[in-house]
């Protein structure tokens, strides 16, 4: 869409404007329209690209005041806003049609599945819609460029050579989609047709071109529409050369490289060299010097913006369809209710913590318990059944808007400048719906949100501007005839600074020619002009230029532009780090010395304990402090998770055994497989996966389940019968109680009891135990907790390679007592004030969850 033409008028103009070319192409200017006995008012004068209407405007002005005398001022446009100002002025309808091009992403989506489903291709509607887009807006230009009256001929004459190269029968889809993009750049009506009007024509004295770096079609053609009363001028080619003065800077990564171009344009600001320009040559880089930037109060105008999808409107957007789908993820679900105005953070605050607990990944398999959380995971749930039914896109925007009305979102999109034009973009504000192209399509959700995303994705945010900006930011080629004290172009290296870039879109060389499409070489010609009037162009005061670039990428290599290398070659050398260093003396941090006195408990688990003998800090932070790591609901799944689920499955297992009679009929090897198999699809639908989830342990579980059956008919048959299992177990003991659940105790001949824990680690690991036993206190913990003189204990480890062996821990019951002695003197100790210091070693501090809270890194 064309900016606004008020919006072009209101662009601020520096003071330092770049006097001698724009006086030169103006004056130029000025006595051809003397010498044509044209009017200035009657003429116009062709821009590159809209910044350079206000320059321009004002430059003629001071040149009329030097010269003492009046001047009328000519026309400064580019094409668009002339177009777009004729028809404002004719009073002519501004409203595309249904088939046009609109180069609106959400609009052109909708219209490019009517073409493919027009030409048989409905089929494959989602694949192609996209491409078709991109490829009917390049050629859009192109058709525009031709006068109405010539387009057919022109179209005519280009088809032939549209699919050339295309033959292939694996190309037809390509073919397809090169041919539907033409007809459609063809079949529409463009905005620029009035400029080839003969009203236009006979109502101008004079049309001037000024070229930029790289020739405009439709610029091109005007100048042979009004014939003799046209002529071109090139600014990039006015002298404006000044001795080179540039600063090159190598930064080691694009952290560096952002840190060391914000010190730059500070140091260029804090000289008074402003305004500013900072080329855009790497979006994701210049988002980085914008933050750093905008840290420190500087005021930015962002010429090129970035993509709707990026802002944080678009995000909680997102959320509320991502949390929509029937099997969506607690995460995804969790995510929306946070920010969901009208559920109470209490509310969510219970729903996190229930969903934590339970550890369900799958939001339908979800149960909430308190009455807050039922409340408000049943408000979700009424939101999120109102968005699943297929439904025409213009009733999907109403039951979205409707939804985001009762959830209270609506009100802070529409007051957020990105929720605004989020707003606009997928027309959801009342009754703009209807200026969407018709589309009758039933849509299911997914659909629905491909084009949302699509959407988003197409349409640019740009920030309302400062009324005087400190900095500009604006890509390399707009650097042409601004008025700027600096420039910063960070981003020159090879990938995102090329010497010769690839040409858009995913046309041949042979269909670039026959369409007229720039062609890789005229891009070079381009890409060079625009570099070598950032050289020529530097300012006298060293260095006014800054260039950056960095040399390495995600750990890959990366080299510098060849522009950069050229000047390396002639022997440019590196400048000095522009970052200022600021020396510290060191202020040694000494390590906390937190007590627990003040914050007694009352129970002690396994777990509790052998964090206190791994690190005493560590024990103060998770569990004195009851700090805790919040547990993902929707990440991958690991052996951990494959270990919870086999102790669900052997608990399963075992009590199905002591509850059910086996048939007769069946033998026992048969009625242990069928059991565990059932069990194992019990436990299976108790975690709440499903047939996609269960696919990581699906490989594993054969070969797991029929080693733990072979160890069961050994343990069995020397007499070990199963007795409870994951009991939960209390011991007082003096002012505290030892807790905790035990994963398996069996009955041994003779009346005796066996304390079982099953491992599903290395068998090295779970023998490394057995070697010092007074160092690992899991078993001794749990004999504790039976307080049974007559305990045997053992480590069961279920493997899946080496199948599941027994390792007993013998001399339990004497490692039991000294265990116990051990805690009463340990608690005894934090109860009497005693210091809890980080003392935490190798592993126990390589996968700590409170390494962040003691900072040893910062000590030690």
């Amino acid at each position: 869409m064309p900016p606004a033409i008020d919006s072009i008028a209101r662009l601020d103009v520096p003071a330092a404007l770049p006097q001698r070319a724009w006086q030169s192409v103006l004056a130029t200017v000025a006595q051809a329209l003397q010498e044509r006995g044209a009017h200035a008012q009657r003429s116009v004068v062709l821009l590159p690209y809209a910044q350079l209407m206000p320059v321009a405007r004002a430059v003629w002005q001071a040149m009329a005041v030097d010269q003492g005398k009046a001047s009328f001022v000519p026309r400064f446009e580019t094409t668009m806003n002339w177009a777009t100002r004729l028809r404002l002025e004719g009073g002519l309808d501004t409203t595309a049609s249904e088939l046009d091009i609109r180069f609106d992403t959400a609009c052109d989506l909708l219209t490019a599945a009517r073409w493919l489903d027009d030409a048989g291709l409905g089929a494959r509607r989602d694949d192609l819609a996209g491409a078709l887009v991109e490829a009917a807006w390049q050629l859009a230009p192109l058709a525009a460029a031709q006068p109405p009256e010539a387009r057919a001929a022109w179209g005519q004459a280009v088809r032939d050579g549209l699919l050339a190269g295309m033959e292939s029968g694996l190309l037809k889809y390509e073919a397809a989609v090169a041919r539907i993009a033409l007809e459609w750049a063809l079949a529409s009506a463009h905005a620029s047709d009035i400029l080839f009007a003969d009203d236009t024509v006979a109502g101008l004295d004079c049309l001037v071109l000024v070229r930029g770096f790289q020739p405009d079609a439709l610029s091109q053609a005007l100048l042979g529409r009004f014939g003799r009363k046209a002529f071109a001028l090139d600014l990039a080619a006015v002298d404006t050369a000044h001795p080179v003065s540039i600063a090159l800077h190598e930064a080691s990564d694009a952290q560096d490289e952002a840190s060391r171009a914000a010190a730059c344009v500070l140091r260029h600001l804090n000289a008074g060299h402003a305004p500013v320009a900072l080329a855009a040559n790497d979006r994701s880089l210049i988002r980085r010097v914008r933050a750093e930037l905008g840290a420190r109060g500087v005021r930015l105008r962002d010429e090129t913006g970035w993509k709707l999808s990026t802002t944080h409107s678009a995000a909680a957007l997102m959320a509320v369809l991502r949390a929509v789908p029937r099997h969506a993820s607690s995460d995804a679900v969790l995510d929306w209710a946070k920010q969901v105005p009208f559920l109470s953070a209490n509310a969510v605050d219970s729903l996190e913590l229930e969903l934590r607990r339970a550890g369900v990944s799958a939001w339908p398999s979800f149960r909430a318990i308190s009455p807050v959380a039922i409340q408000a995971a049943a408000q979700l749930n009424q939101w999120r059944t109102g968005l699943q039914a297929a439904r025409p896109l213009t009733a999907w925007l109403a039951a979205l808007r409707e939804l985001l009305q009762a959830s209270g979102q609506w009100p802070a999109l529409a007051g957020d400048a990105a929720g605004a034009e989020l707003l606009q973009a997928l027309y959801l504000e009342p009754g703009r719906e209807l200026e969407l192209p018709v589309s009758t399509r039933r849509l299911v959700l997914s659909d629905f949100t491909h084009w949302v995303n699509a959407a988003l994705e197409g349409a640019s945010f740009k920030p309302l501007p400062p009324e005087q900006a400190d900095v500009v930011i604006l890509p390399l080629s707009q650097l042409l005839g601004r008025p700027f004290a600096a420039v910063v172009v960070p981003g020159c290296d090879e990938a995102h600074l090329p010497v010769s870039p690839d040409p858009s879109g995913a046309w041949t060389a042979a269909q670039r020619l026959a369409l007229g499409l720039p062609q890789r070489a005229e891009l070079q010609t381009a890409a060079r002009a625009a570099w070598t009037y950032l050289l020529r162009s530097a300012a006298t005061e060293a260095p006014r230029t800054d260039i950056l670039w960095r040399n390495h990428e995600a750990g890959e290599a990366v080299l510098p532009s060849g522009f950069v290398q050229e000047l390396l070659l002639k022997g440019h050398a590196l400048a000095e780090d522009p970052r200022v260093l600021q020396h510290h003396t060191a202020a040694p941090q000494n390590p906390p010395q937190p007590q627990a006195d003040a914050l007694p408990r009352e129970t002690l688990s396994a777990s509790a304990y052998a964090d206190l003998r791994a690190c005493p800090y560590r024990y103060f932070g998770l569990r004195s402090l009851g700090l805790a790591e919040a547990e993902e609901l929707d990440g991958t799944l690991d052996k951990r998770d494959f270990g919870n689920w086999l102790h669900l499955v052997l608990k399963i297992f075992h009590e199905n055994l002591d509850s059910r009679q086996k048939p007769p009929e069946v033998s026992v090897n048969a009625w242990f497989l069928a059991s565990i198999n059932i069990a194992a699809g019990q436990a299976t639908q108790k975690i709440g996966l499903d047939e996609a989830g269960f696919t990581p342990f699906a490989a594993a579980w054969p070969r797991v389940r029929d080693g733990y059956l072979h160890w069961l008919a050994g343990h069995t048959a020397s007499g070990a019968q199963f007795a409870q299992a994951e009991q939960w177990q209390e011991l007082p003991l003096g002012k505290f109680k030892l807790v905790g659940k035990i994963d398996r105790i069996d009955t041994l001949p003779g009346g005796k009891r066996m304390v079982i824990d099953y491992k599903t680690e290395s068998p090295a690991t779970t023998k490394k135990r057995l070697d010092d036993p007074l160092d690992d206190t899991q078993l001794a913990f749990y004999a504790a907790l039976l307080a049974d003189d007559e305990l045997q204990a053992a480590y069961v480890n279920v493997g899946e390679k080496d199948g599941t062996n027994t390792y007993a821990m013998d001399d339990i019951v004497q490692l039991r007592d000294a265990l116990i002695e051990g805690i009463r003197h340990d608690m005894d100790r934090i109860g009497a004030g005693d210091p809890l210091p980080a003392l935490g070693e190798g592993s126990a501090c390589d996968y700590c969850a409170a390494r962040g809270l003691c900072r040893k890194d910062f000590w030690s």
